[in-house]
């Protein structure tokens, strides 16, 4: 029996102008720790910090984080599915899931 794997690979993607804050990239291959520091298996709440911490090179982060969580107006995707479907933040992720990130909000 082999070890549980200690990463796993994920697709990340933004839109909707999100992108302009991750080096106006829209796509990602990411490979992100399968445990968090605090030892539980990693779930969006890490993701959304790892991403902060390790992807993000735009000094804005407030367009994309409040409170330690995605912004109000900010559409969270798991597999094509709501992450209120999935569990929000609690969602424990897999190799190969797709998580997107969609900004509805507009300027005017």
């Amino acid at each position: 029996m082999s070890n549980p794997p200690d990463s796993i690979d994920l697709q990340v993607e933004f839109t909707g102008g999100l992108e302009m804050l991750f080096s106006d990239q829209r796509k990602h291959q990411i490979s992100l720790p399968s445990k968090t520091p605090e030892g539980g298996p990693s779930n969006v709440a890490f993701l959304i910090h790892w991403l902060c911490e390790n992807l993000m090179k735009d000094p804005r982060r407030d367009m994309f984080v409040l409170e330690g969580t995605v912004r109000p107006g900010v559409l969270v995707l798991i597999n094509d599915a709501d992450w209120e479907l999935e569990g929000e933040e609690k969602y424990e992720l897999q190799a190969g899931d797709e998580i997107v990130f969609v900004s509805t909000l507009h300027g005017g």
